[in-house]
């Protein structure tokens, strides 16, 4: 045998040697020193985003990081958080979080939080350091704040969304050639797992053409029980013989919290739905102006007039005046020639 086969042999057998004594103690090749002689190490296992306090322009989101830790222990921790526009890419808002010292193996949750605008997306970018060295980093994407609602505007109590029973119903209490009172109840539910704060009811009713307000209604609704739908009903007053749209909103100290609208047609010939308008509707503004009646009313030189004009006949333009119109074109029409 020569000299390389011999070593090749041996070179073999102490492989397999080594390979029975890994097998019968695993423990021999294995770090000796324990977990907590080992560096330390902090990663980010996940982070969750949630909304705190919600402003009328701006929105305060809650964040929460779980780190986990092995080895010995980490000292001067920090977690930094950092939101960016996601179509801007500028920083909008930055914050630290100081942790100190991580021990112990496990993991843990650290809390912080951004401020940001409603309006638009972001990107919150969150890095752990340790020592100022960077350790581990995550990113997590937002979009939809604007879909949360106000905390000064959140309440339970809306209008009732049924595709049956109508969240506005209007009936006519009383009515004559010039005006008619009109009955509007409408429903509200209370969505909420407890009773409802008293609010305010506002109506108005608009002329359907000009969006000119002839009538509104105020009435408070009182404490409505989770869960319950409540009726609250209203009258107004307007002219006659028009279409409206009753505009319903609930306000809470003079914060919007829930709107609604209706239709009343009261012209026979035209009518509206919620959503469209039939235009050519003859309008009258003098119909729907507040305190009419007042002595003088009437200054027009033909108020004396005692049944001289006839119904429908257009203001001014009388058989005399229409003869003197025609002898006046055919002159200027001779002079011409």
């Amino acid at each position: 045998m020569d000299t390389r086969t011999a070593l090749l042999a041996a070179a073999a057998a102490l492989l397999f040697v080594t390979a029975i004594g890994a097998v019968a103690a695993p423990d021999a090749l294995a770090d000796p020193r324990s977990d907590d002689e080992r560096p330390g190490h902090v990663r980010i296992v996940d982070t969750v985003v949630s909304p705190g306090e919600v402003r009328g322009e701006t929105a305060e989101l809650r964040l929460g990081v779980d780190l986990q830790h092995r080895g010995s222990a980490v000292e001067n921790v920090t977690v930094r958080h950092r939101a960016i526009g996601a179509d801007s890419g500028l920083l909008i808002d930055e914050t630290t979080v100081d942790v100190g010292e991580v021990d112990g193996g496990g993991e843990r949750t650290i809390n912080g939080s951004v401020d940001v605008e409603r309006a638009g997306g972001y990107r919150i970018e969150t890095v752990v350091f340790a020592d100022g060295e960077r350790h581990a980093s995550q990113t997590t994407r937002i979009n939809g704040l604007s879909a949360l609602t106000p905390e000064y505007a959140d309440s339970p109590v809306g209008f009732t969304d049924g595709r049956v029973w109508p969240t506005v119903a209007v009936s006519v209490r009383e009515a004559d050639n010039e005006t008619a009172t009109l009955s509007v109840s409408l429903s509200v539910t209370n969505r909420g797992d407890e009773a409802s704060d008293p609010l305010e009811l506002r109506v108005l009713m608009r002329q359907a053409e000009s969006n000119v307000v002839a009538g509104e209604a105020t009435e408070t609704v009182g404490s409505v029980r989770p869960g319950r739908t409540d009726t609250v009903t209203v009258t107004a007053e307007v002219p006659a013989n028009y279409n409206y749209y009753v505009d319903g909103a609930l306000w809470s100290d003079d914060v919007l919290i829930d709107e609604t609208q209706g239709v009343a047609n009261l012209n026979p010939r035209e009518t509206i739905s919620a959503d469209e308008t039939v235009e050519d509707v003859e309008f009258s503004v003098e119909d729907f102006e507040r305190g009419a009646g007042q002595d003088g009313a009437d200054e027009s030189p033909d108020s004396g007039n005692d049944g001289g004009g006839t119904d429908g006949s257009t203001p001014g333009f009388g058989p005399v005046a229409a003869l003197l119109a025609l002898a006046s074109a055919a002159l200027v029409a001779r002079r011409r020639r």
